[in-house]
């Protein structure tokens, strides 16, 4: 019943008032100044029209309402068939309604991934797994050289931040040197100021400040040839850095390079990402041969059928194969007949009021002919043009 009423369900039919359909249709002549030419013909033409479309509707409907009486006589020639045949139909019936079944189940239980991923993934298959396997050495190879390279740049700024310590350490150096010898100059001359004017024996305190001096002057140049040295140093390690960087940087481009090929290969933006589609496709493969050996099975049992009810003398056999199931069950196939009375019950009720509308509207221009005899040619003018 469910593939009968995916077939052929009724249209939910618009609320109307029955009285509409069981009244003839009144046409307000009284309204129209039938004297005045604009509103003469708006009201001929209305009328004309009217039949028109009952008319095209009446036509629709016919066509369906011959369908249905079809299908209803083909399900009386079925039901009058001797029961030895009807056996035989119903074990055809059986085997197309099991195929359809289990379509069903496998659609159901298919991932259904999409026509254009599942197209995509049968152009490079003859790639997998190894394209997959490839793509995650390069993910991973990328990933290590970009640590190396976060590595060399963070040792790198170290060696800038010491270097930048060392050249402060020789200016400030340099600054307590120029300091240390004022501070013996001005220690200098302030003692031979005392001895000259006072005569004082300053001969211990030349002694103490050349000896200061000297060791201040000697601890300083010490320290400015340690950090002179070790800026070298530096210097030689920063130039080691970069020329290791450039390279490690070389080995990144060409990776990401390759990394991109790969992406662009198989359409994807990361192994993972190739890895689920490939893992679904594997699946809906299977699935998918699966629903094609159950099309073919099906079109070769509803071929059966088909040729099995034709001999019959059934004018659309192929309707039953899409309700195969009431050539198994009783219930089933008075359902259907239920159907289609009601809905052919329905189709006469909207011809009849159809023709309502038209014969209405016929008779009405043929009256407003006979009523107006000086405005008869321009009427009938009108309607030769429809």
């Amino acid at each position: 019943m469910k593939f009968w009423n995916r077939l052929f369900k009724r249209k939910k039919a618009v609320k109307t008032n029955e009285s509409e359909w069981d009244e003839n249709p009144v046409l307000r002549r009284e309204d129209i100044d039938m004297h005045n030419p604009a509103e003469r013909e708006k009201y001929v033409r209305s009328c004309l029209e009217q039949i028109e479309e009952a008319s095209r509707e009446t036509d629709e409907l016919a066509g369906e309402y011959a369908m249905v009486t079809s299908y209803l006589t083909d399900m009386e020639e079925v039901e009058a068939l001797p029961l030895e045949e009807k056996k035989m139909i119903a074990e055809q019936a059986g085997k197309v309604v099991n195929i359809i079944g289990e379509q069903k189940r496998i659609q159901t239980s298919s991932n259904r991934m999409s026509d254009t991923d599942y197209k995509h993934m049968e152009r490079i298959q003859d790639d997998m797994p190894e394209g997959y396997e490839k793509l995650k050495n390069t993910e991973e190879y990328q990933e290590l050289v970009r640590n190396d390279l976060k590595r060399l740049s963070g040792e790198r700024h170290a060696y800038y931040y010491r270097r930048n310590e060392l050249r402060n350490i020789r200016e400030n150096t340099r600054g307590i040197v120029i300091i240390t010898l004022v501070a013996m100059m001005t220690a200098c001359i302030i003692l031979l100021i005392l001895q000259m004017s006072l005569y004082i024996n300053v001969k211990v305190g030349y002694l103490l400040t050349v000896g200061l001096g000297a060791l201040a002057l000697t601890y300083l140049y010490v320290k400015y040839m340690d950090s002179s040295r070790e800026q070298k140093k530096v210097e030689q390690g920063i130039n080691k850095l970069i020329l290791l960087q450039n390279r490690v940087k070389i080995r990144y481009v060409n990776n990401t390079n390759l990394l991109d090929y790969y992406y662009m290969k198989y359409g994807i933006d990361s192994s993972q990402h190739l890895k689920e589609l490939w893992d679904v496709f594997l699946v809906e493969r299977e699935e998918r041969a699966k629903i094609e050996k159950a099309n073919e099975e099906l079109d070769f049992y509803s071929g059966g059928l088909i040729s099995m009810l034709s001999s019959y003398h059934i004018k659309d056999p192929a309707v039953w194969i899409r309700q195969a199931e009431a050539l198994l069950d009783d219930k089933e196939m008075v359902e259907i007949r239920h159907n289609l009375i009601t809905r052919r019950q329905a189709l006469r009720k909207q011809m009849e009021y159809n023709k309502q509308i038209a014969d209405a509207a016929h008779r009405e221009v043929k009256d407003l002919v006979v009523t107006y005899p000086k405005y008869a040619q321009e009427i009938l003018a009108i309607v030769s043009e429809y």
